[in-house]
C-alpha cells in the first residue's frame, strides 16, 4: 500500500471517529434538553439551550452541554449530573439512562414525589445516587441490589416506608449508605453488616422503627468511620465488640433507649473523635481506659451513669467539649481535666460531684462554657476562668462554693451569663463584672456578697437577681441607665433611702422585688411610667405615705405586695381595676373602704392588720363598714346632702338626655332588630341578655370588646356574653374576628373549651353568648372556702386544662384516654416516670421526622402543666416564657426538647435534677 493510500485511510478513520463522537454528543445533548422539557423547563435550568438556536460563536461554545455547571463530562461524554436544589417537582424519567456513561446522579433538595425510580437500574455504570431531601415514597425495592456498581447511596429525608430490604446488604461496593429520617418500620437488617467496604452508615431519626437492639453484625464493619443512628428506637445494650471497630471516627447513638453498661473498650479505637450517647438509659461507670487520644467531643449526658469521671479523660489533649450533665456521677473532677489545652465547653451540672474544682480551668485553654451547677462542689471558683477572655458563661448555682468571685470575671468582655446563686460565696463583686460589655444575666442570690450597687451596669443586662445577700447603700439614681433591665430582684438585703423615681423610667421592667430591706419615704410619684410591670413586691420596708392612685393604671400588674410597711390613707378605688392574682396590703395604716372588686374570699388575707379598713363582706377578716355608728353616718349625710342632691339631679338629667338619644337612634341602637342564632338548646330570651349588659356585670375586657356575666331566667343561672363593637359600625377587623370565632366555637365540642350557646347581631354590635360553667370556672375556685385563698393557686386549674389540650394535640387521644383508673395526663406522666421514649406517645398521623423535636417539646410542656401537685405547675406566664425560649434560635448541637427540659425546674423530682430555667441562655451565640 502506498504512503498516499495509508494517509487517506488514516484520514478516513479520523473522520469516522469524529463523526461518531459528534453524533454521540448531539444525542447526549438531546437527552439533556428532553430532561429539561420533562421537568417543565424550571428557571434554574434556563441556560440549557440548543446551540443551533444561538447566533454568536462565543454563545455557541458556552452552550455546549459539557460547559453547563450541572454537567461533568469525561472525554467529552456526560458522566455526572448535579441537579440538587433546582426546584424540580416532576418524576425521574426512564430516558435519563440514555446517558450511557452516567456514574453520578444527584437530585437532592428538590420536590420530586414518586416511588423509587427502578428505571435507574438501566444506568449500568452508576456509582453514586443521591435522592435525599425529596418526597420519594413507597418501599425501597427488594431488588435494589441490581444497582451493583453503587458506591454511594443517599435516600435520606424522604417518605419511604416499610422494611429496609435485606438485599441492600448485597450492594457490596457501597462506601456510603444514608437512609436517615424516613418512615421505615421494622428493624435494621443485620445484612448491612456484610457491606465490608462501608465507611459511613447514617440511619438516624427513623422514629417509626420497631424497638430493637443494635445489630452486632454492624461492629464487623472494620472500615466504618461514621456511624449515626440517633433517635431510631434502639434498645438493649451496646455490643461489646464496638471497640473493635478500629476505623471508627464518629459514633452517635444518642436519643435512644439503650441500657446497661457502656462497653469497657468503647474508647479504644485510635481514630475515634466524636462520641454522642446522650439521652439514653445507660448505667454503671464510664469506661476507665482511654486509648483514643484524638477525641474531640464526648457527650454522655442525660443517662444514669454512676461512679467518678475517669482520670484518663485528662489525657485527651485534643478534647474541646465534655458533657456529662444529668447523671449520677460522684467524686472529684480530676485536676488534669482543668489543664487540657483545647477544652472549650465543660458541662457537668446536675450530678453528685464533690470536692474542690480544678484550679487551672481557663488557664491553658480558650474556655467558653463552664457549667458545674447542681452538685456538691466546695471551695473556690477557679481564679483563671476568663484568663483568655473567651468565656461566655459561668453556671455554678446550687453548690457549696465559698470565697470571692474570680477577679478574671471583672475583665471578661464576652461574658453573657453568671448564675452562682445558692452557694456560700462572699466579698465584693469584681467592679468590671457589673459593666461587662455583653452581660445579660447576673444571678447572685442566696450568698453573702456585700457592697453597693453601681451607677452603671452592662447595657445588655436584662436580669439582675441579688436576693438574700448583704448589699447595702441606696438604690442609685443612675438606675435610669439600666435601660434593658427586665427582672430586678434584690430582696432581703440592707438597702436604705428612698426608691428613686429614676427606677420608674425603665421601659422593659416586668418584675421588681425590693422586699425585706430598709427603704423609706413614699412610693415614686411617676409610678404610672411602669407600663410593663407585672410584679411589684416592696414588702417589709419602711415605706410611708399614701398608695398612689395611678398605681391602678398599670394594666399589666398581676402581683402586688406592699405589706408590712407604714402606708396610710385610703385605698385608691382605681386599684379595683387591676386583675391581680396576688394582693397583699396587710400590716399598714390604711383607712376607709376597700374597693368592691376585692370583696371576695380570694382576698381574705390581703388586708390583715389595717385597723381602720372596712368592707361590706364580713369574711375578709377586717371590720365591716356596716358597723359604723348611726350618729356619725347622719353627720356625714347632712354634711354632704347638698352635694348628693346635685349629683342626683345631674344623674337624672343625664338619663333624660340618654333616653332622647336612644329614641333618636331608632334602629341604630339596642332597640334595633337583633338576629338570634342558637347552637345549643337555650332557655332564655334575647331581652334577658340585653338587660344584663351593664358595667356592674363586666368581668373582663380586651381589644375587641368587653365580657359580661349575665343572670338569665330569674333563676340565678349565668351566661358569659362577649360583646364586639359598641353601638357603631363594626370595623372590618372586628367583623372578621366575630365570624371566625362563631365558625370555630360553634362547632367545637370539647371538655376544656367553653361552649358557645348562641350569637346575637345587629348592624352595630355582635354578641357571643357562652356557657358560664359553674363546675369548671375560675370563679368557683375563687369563691370556694375549702386547697384555695388566692388566685395564684386557682390559676393552676387553668394551667392543667391547657396542659391537657397540649397532650391531646400531640397524642391524638382524648382527655379521658386511659383505663378506669387513669386519665390522659396520668398516662402521659408514665412516659417520664418509666423512661419510655416520648416519640412512642406522639400521634402517628402527624408524626413527621422533621418536626419530631417540636412535637416532643409540646408534649413535654403538657406534662409539666398537668403535674398532680398544683403548686408545681407553672403559671401561664411561665408557660409563655418556656415557649418563647423554645422558639429562640438553637445553638449548634442543641435540641429543642433539651432546652425545654432545662427550662423546667418543675420536673426535678420526676426524673433528674434540673439545671435552671435560665441555664440554656448560655448557649445563645
Amino acid at each position: 500500500m502506498t504512503k498516499t493510500a495509508i494517509f487517506l485511510f488514516f484520514l478516513l478513520l479520523l473522520y469516522g471517529h469524529a463523526n461518531s463522537e459528534s453524533q454521540l454528543n448531539h444525542k447526549e445533548q438531546t437527552v439533556l434538553l428532553k430532561l429539561k422539557q420533562h421537568w417543565q423547563n424550571p428557571p434554574s435550568l434556563s441556560h440549557w439551550q440548543n446551540p443551533l438556536s444561538l447566533s454568536h460563536l462565543n454563545s455557541l461554545n458556552s452552550s455546549h452541554h459539557c460547559n453547563w455547571p450541572e454537567i461533568t463530562c469525561t472525554n467529552g461524554l456526560v458522566t455526572q449530573l448535579f441537579l440538587q436544589n433546582k426546584n424540580i417537582n416532576q418524576t425521574v424519567p426512564p430516558f435519563i439512562c440514555d446517558l450511557k456513561n452516567l456514574t453520578v446522579i444527584d437530585l437532592s433538595y428538590n420536590f420530586i414525589s414518586q416511588e423509587f425510580p427502578k428505571a435507574l437500574y438501566n444506568c449500568s455504570k452508576l456509582e453514586e445516587l443521591n435522592l435525599s431531601q425529596n418526597y420519594f415514597n413507597g418501599t425501597i425495592p427488594v431488588d435494589i441490589h441490581r444497582l451493583s456498581c453503587l458506591r454511594h447511596l443517599n435516600l435520606g429525608a424522604n417518605s419511604f416506608y416499610g422494611n429496609i430490604p435485606s438485599s441492600i446488604g448485597q450492594l457490596t461496593e457501597l462506601r456510603t449508605l444514608q437512609l436517615f429520617q424516613c418512615a421505615f418500620n421494622g428493624s435494621f437488617p443485620p445484612e448491612i453488616g456484610n457491606l465490608f467496604k462501608l465507611e459511613s452508615l447514617q440511619l438516624a431519626y427513623n422514629v417509626n422503627m420497631t424497638a430493637a437492639e443494635l445489630p452486632s453484625s454492624f461492629t464487623k464493619l472494620k472500615k466504618l468511620k461514621y456511624l449515626w443512628i440517633t433517635a431510631s428506637n434502639l434498645n438493649g445494650e451496646i455490643p461489646d465488640t464496638i471497640g473493635e471497630m478500629e476505623a471508627l471516627v464518629h459514633l452517635d447513638l444518642s436519643i435512644n433507649n439503650l441500657t446497661g453498661k457502656i462497653p469497657s473498650n468503647l474508647f479504644m479505637p485510635k481514630y475515634l473523635s466524636v462520641v454522642y450517647l446522650y439521652r439514653n438509659g445507660l448505667s454503671g461507670e464510664i469506661p476507665r481506659v482511654v486509648e483514643a487520644l484524638n477525641i474531640d467531643v464526648i457527650d454522655l449526658s442525660d443517662n444514669k451513669l454512676t461512679g467518678s469521671i475517669p482520670d484518663d479523660f485528662g489525657r485527651l489533649r485534643n478534647m474541646t467539649g465534655l458533657s456529662l450533665f444529668f447523671n449520677q456521677l460522684s467524686g472529684k473532677i480530676p485536676d488534669s481535666i482543668g489543664r487540657l489545652p483545647s477544652l472549650v465547653v465543660l458541662k457537668v451540672f446536675s450530678n453528685n460531684l464533690s470536692g474542690t474544682l480544678p484550679p487551672d480551668f481557663g488557664r491553658y485553654s480558650m474556655l467558653v462554657e463552664f457549667q458545674v451547677a447542681d452538685n456538691k462542689l466546695e471551695g473556690k471558683l477557679p481564679e483563671h476562668l476568663c484568663d483568655n477572655r473567651r468565656l461566655v458563661g459561668v453556671v455554678a448555682f446550687n453548690n457549696n462554693l465559698t470565697g470571692e468571685l474570680p477577679k478574671s470575671l471583672g475583665n471578661c468582655s464576652g461574658l453573657k451569663i453568671v448564675t452562682v446563686y445558692n452557694n456560700r460565696l462572699s466579698g465584693d463583686i469584681p467592679s468590671g463584672l457589673w459593666t461587662s460589655l455583653n452581660l445579660s444575666v447576673l444571678m447572685l442570690s442566696d450568698n453573702s456578697f456585700k457592697g453597693e450597687l453601681p451607677q452603671r451596669v452592662a447595657r445588655n443586662l436584662s436580669r439582675l437577681e441579688i436576693n438574700n445577700n448583704y448589699f447595702s447603700g441606696t438604690i442609685p439614681a443612675g438606675v435610669s441607665s439600666w435601660r434593658n433591665l427586665v427582672v430586678f430582684e434584690a430582696s432581703n438585703n440592707l438597702f436604705t433611702g428612698t426608691i428613686p423615681r429614676e427606677l420608674t423610667s425603665l421601659p422593659y421592667l416586668t418584675t421588681l422585688f425590693l422586699d425585706q430591706n430598709r427603704l423609706s419615704g413614699s412610693l415614686p410619684p411617676d409610678i404610672i411610667s411602669w407600663k410593663t410591670l407585672n410584679t411589684l413586691n416592696l414588702r417589709r420596708n419602711k415605706i410611708s405615705g399614701p398608695i398612689p392612685e395611678k398605681l391602678g393604671n398599670l394594666a399589666g400588674l398581676t402581683e402586688l405586695d406592699l405589706s408590712e410597711n407604714q402606708l396610710s390613707g385610703q385605698m385608691p378605688l382605681q386599684l379595683g381595676l387591676l386583675k391581680l392574682t396576688l394582693l397583699n396590703l396587710s400590716s399598714n395604716h390604711l383607712t376607709g373602704r376597700i374597693p368592691t372588686q376585692f370583696e371576695n374570699d380570694a382576698y381574705a388575707s390581703s388586708f390583715l392588720n389595717n385597723l381602720a379598713l372596712c368592707a361590706n363582706k364580713p369574711s375578709l377578716n377586717i371590720n365591716s363598714c356596716n358597723n359604723s355608728d348611726h350618729h356619725k353616718s347622719s353627720k356625714v349625710l347632712s354634711k354632704y346632702l347638698p352635694l348628693i342632691i346635685s349629683f342626683v339631679a345631674a344623674a337624672l338629667l343625664s338619663v333624660v338626655v340618654a333616653m332622647i338619644c336612644i329614641y333618636r337612634k331608632g334602629k341604630h341602637g339596642f332597640d334595633s332588630t337583633w338576629k338570634f342564632t342558637t347552637f345549643q338548646r337555650v332557655n332564655f330570651r334575647e331581652s334577658d341578655i340585653l338587660s344584663g349588659l351593664t358595667e356592674n356585670n363586666v368581668i373582663g375586657s380586651g381589644g375587641s370588646g368587653k365580657v359580661y356575666r349575665v343572670v338569665v331566667n330569674d333563676s340565678n343561672n349565668f351566661v358569659a356574653v362577649k360583646r364586639i363593637g359598641n353601638n357603631r359600625k363594626l370595623e372590618q377587623k372586628l367583623e372578621k374576628e366575630f365570624h371566625a370565632e362563631v365558625k370555630i366555637l360553634g362547632s367545637i365540642r370539647h371538655s376544656n373549651i367553653v361552649k358557645l350557646l348562641c350569637c346575637m347581631s345587629n348592624e352595630n354590635s355582635k354578641l357571643l353568648v357562652y356557657e358560664y360553667s359553674k363546675n369548671h370556672s375560675l370563679d368557683q375556685w375563687l369563691h370556694r372556702k375549702k386547697y384555695a385563698h388566692t388566685r395564684r393557686v386557682n390559676e393552676k386549674i387553668d394551667v392543667y386544662s391547657f396542659g391537657v389540650i397540649l397532650l391531646e394535640l400531640t397524642t391524638g387521644r382524648e382527655a379521658s384516654y386511659g383505663d378506669e383508673h387513669t386519665s390522659l395526663a396520668e398516662w402521659a406522666w408514665r412516659y417520664i416516670k418509666d423512661d419510655i421514649p416520648i416519640v412512642d406517645a406522639l400521634d402517628e398521623e402527624i408524626k413527621e421526622p422533621s418536626y419530631l423535636e417540636e412535637m416532643s417539646s409540646v408534649f413535654f410542656l403538657g406534662i409539666i402543666c398537668t403535674n398532680t401537685e398544683p403548686s408545681k405547675r407553672p403559671s401561664m406566664k411561665e408557660v409563655v416564657q418556656i415557649l418563647h425560649k423554645c422558639n429562640q434560635p438553637l445553638a449548634y448541637g442543641e435540641k429543642i426538647a433539651a432546652r425545654l427540659y432545662n427550662a423546667s425546674p418543675l420536673l426535678k423530682n420526676s426524673k433528674r435534677k434540673s439545671a435552671s430555667e435560665n441555664d440554656e441562655e448560655i448557649m445563645i451565640g
